[in-house]
Parts: structure tokens; sequence; C-alpha cells
């Protein structure tokens, strides 16, 4: 009798004990309806879930604490906190990501992350994005960034980003952005970029640039802009541009001020340039041009002033020491002071 009894209580205790033994490898779970209090890689909590690293994470609304980021790139959805002594990451973060070394997500981050090394998603990061090392995103970026080395998106990026290096998207970039070496673009820049050495464009530069180097773009470049040694464009320069050695672009609108040089084949406006102005052949420019050496291979419509002066085809009035008027008569061609040609 005494034998029959316990074999029915280890029987029992067996039963007992498997539910909590399944418990136990899928995480101690203690909540009630999924609220309160999870231990361990528990798929769904609304409250507190503890775990060392996250594999089954579907989602937390409250705060998950990990101590290292997930086994895969990250699954699931973290609402509220996600925590990292010293590392986290999820699918998806909604609210504040912090971790001692770094934050990631496979998707997006919206809202506010903070990492002393690094921080980045697979897509869009949106809100308030801070690391010591950089920041990153896959795709958009949109609101605050700021990294100790760099801030980068793989497409376009909106707001205020600020990297000890350097910013690059390879998308658009509009807003104010400030990189201690560079700021970059592949599509269009629009707003205020400050580059130590340059600012650069694959698209158009639109606003203040201001480069240590340089400015460029592959497109037009319109605004105020400033390169210690030159400022160019693949296409049209509108507005202010004032390069240290030279400003150039197949079309000028505005005012160039170069201390070396100044080109371009179509011109609109004001050039001054300490040593050399160049207007390329069948070239024109409207306005007036102060150089040492104004060289108008095409036609000049309005104003030169300098030591010597060329134009190919005249029509306005040259002021120099030596002034050369292709298409003047021949005792009218090369005429000291001035010379003119109405038509």
């Amino acid at each position: 009798m005494r034998a029959r009894t316990s074999r029915l209580a280890a029987i029992a205790a067996l039963l007992l004990a498997a539910p909590l033994s399944f418990a136990v490898a899928q995480g101690l779970d203690l909540t009630i309806n999924h609220v309160g209090l999870a231990i361990g890689d528990v798929p769904r909590v609304i409250g507190l879930r503890l775990n060392f690293r996250d594999r089954n994470l579907e989602r937390v609304d409250g705060m998950n604490v990990t101590i290292w980021t997930p086994y895969n790139d990250g699954t699931g959805l973290v609402r509220g906190v996600a925590l990292g002594l010293p590392a986290t990451g999820a699918g998806q973060i909604d609210g504040l990501a912090v971790g001692l070394l770094g934050v990631g997500a496979k998707g997006r981050i919206r809202g506010i992350g903070i990492a002393p090394i690094g921080l980045g998603a697979g897509g869009s990061l949106e809100g308030l994005m801070i690391a010591g090392v950089g920041v990153g995103g896959g795709s958009s970026m949109t609101g605050i960034g700021i990294g100790g080395v760099g801030v980068g998106g793989g497409g376009k990026m909106r707001g205020l980003f600020v990297g000890g290096v350097g910013v690059g998207s390879g998308g658009g970039l509009d807003g104010i952005a400030i990189g201690g070496v560079g700021v970059g673009g592949g599509g269009d820049v629009r707003g205020i970029a400050i580059g130590g050495v340059g600012v650069g464009s694959g698209g158009s530069v639109t606003g203040l640039a201001i480069g240590g180097v340089g400015v460029g773009s592959g497109g037009d470049v319109s605004g105020i802009s400033i390169g210690g040694i030159g400022v160019g464009a693949g296409g049209t320069i509108r507005g202010l541009a004032i390069g240290g050695i030279g400003v150039g672009a197949p079309a000028i609108r505005g005012i160039a001020i170069s201390a070396i040089s100044v080109g371009g084949q179509n011109v609109r406006g004001v050039i001054i340039a300490g040593a050399w102005m160049q207007i390329a052949k069948e070239g024109e420019i409207h306005g007036m041009s102060v150089s040492a050496f104004n060289l108008i291979k095409g036609s000049q419509r309005g104003l030169a002033i300098g030591i010597v002066n060329f134009a190919n085809e005249l029509h306005g009035i040259q002021v120099g020491l030596i002034n050369i008027a292709r298409n003047n008569s021949p005792g009218a061609r090369v005429l000291p002071i001035v010379n003119y040609h109405g038509r």
C-alpha cells in the first residue's frame, strides 16, 4: 500500500512539473493575459520583460530589457522602452531606445534613440537619434541625428544632422547638415549645409552651402555658396558664389567672385576675378566682368574692366590698358583705355 502511494505521488509530481518545465524553457511568464512581468524569451508581454537575448520576440508594450542584440536580425515590435545592458534590438522600436553600447532595429526606430557607440536601423529613423560614434538608417531619416563620427541614411534625410566627420545621404538632404569633414547627398541638398572640407551633391544644392575646400554639384547650385578653394556646378550657378581660387559652371546667373578665376559658358550677372575670367567659345556674357584678364571667346554684352580685355564678339564696352574686339573694324580692333561696339 505504501509503495503504491509513493508511485502515485511521483506520477502526480511529474504531471505538475511538465507545464512548469515548458514555461521555464520559453521563459518565466508571470503575466496574466500577457500583463505583468516576464523573465526570458516570452513572445508577448504588456509590462516588463527581462531577457538575455531575444529570439522569439513578437511584441512588448512597456519595457523590454536585454543584455545583447537578437539572435537574428531582429523581430517583433517594442512600444515603450527598449533598454540594452549593454545592447538591444528588435524588428521595430517605437518610443525610447537606449543601449549602453548600441541599439539596432531591422525595420524602423521611431522616437528617441541614444547609444554611446552606435545606433542604426535597416529601415527608417524618425525622431531624435544620438550616438557617440554613428547613426545610420537603411532608408529615410527624419528629425535630429547626431553622431560623434557620422550620420548617414540610405534614403532621403529631413531635419537637423550633425556628424563629427560627416553627414551623408543616399537620397536627398533637406534641412541643416553640419559635417566636420563633409556633407554629401546622392540627390538634392536643400537648406544649410556646412562641411569642414566640402559640400557635394549628385543633384542640386539650394540654400546656404559652405565648404572649407569646396562646394560642388552635379546639377545646379542656387543661393549662397562659399568654397575655400572653389565652387562648381555641372548645371547652373544661381545667386552668390564665392571661391578662393575658382568658380565655374556651364551657366552662371548672379554674382561670382574669386581671388583667381571664374569661368563659364553662358553668364548673366556680375563676375569678379582677381586674375582670369573666361567665357568659352560660342558662349556669351550679359552684364559686367572685372578681372585682370577678361578672355571672352564668345560674345560680350555689357561692360568688361581689366588690364587686358579680349572679346571675339563685342557688344558693349571694354575698359583697360589693352582692349581687343575682333568684330570691330581693323583700326578699332585693338585700342588702349576704352573700346566699344554698339551692336
